[in-house]
């Protein structure tokens, strides 16, 4: 550890400039791992197709027009309640209130394969909106 004394008294380390020998380097190892680790995350907010970028979002249509067909669709509904009415406490509430709602939500699941090159990619959409993507094992 280096230091470097300010004026010809020494003084307290509250006034010391303090360098470790090797910061540089953990610094740049730490921000080398946090860039490795984004760059491998499962999830992904966006997709290449070509020169195309598919990001969240985006509409079937749009990412259909941009990546072509998928290998494989998956449909289903699924059904999601909120409550909603005044905000006290449930003890002063009475059952006319409170009002549950249920939505139903169309749910597609798409698989791309792109080749044994690159990894295949799971679209999520919902009510015809890409709500997530996700990088599978690599392609056939």
């Amino acid at each position: 550890m280096d230091a470097f004394v300010l004026g010809d008294k020494p003084r307290t380390k509250a006034f010391l400039f303090v360098r470790k020998k090797g910061d540089g380097m953990i610094k740049i190892i730490s921000l080398f791992g946090i860039f490795v680790g984004l760059f491998f995350a499962e999830n992904a907010l966006a997709l290449r197709c070509g020169q195309e970028l598919v990001k969240i979002g985006d509409y079937k249509t749009e990412v259909l027009d941009k990546c072509g067909s998928p290998e494989s669709i998956e449909t289903h509904t699924e059904y999601a309640s909120q409550s909603y009415g005044a905000r006290l406490h449930s003890k002063h509430l009475s059952s006319g209130q409170r009002r549950q709602y249920v939505e139903e939500i169309k749910v597609e699941e798409w698989i791309y394969n792109f080749g044994r090159t690159r990894l295949k990619q799971y679209l999520r959409f919902e009510n015809g909106r890409l709500t997530f993507i996700e990088s599978l094992h690599r392609g056939d």
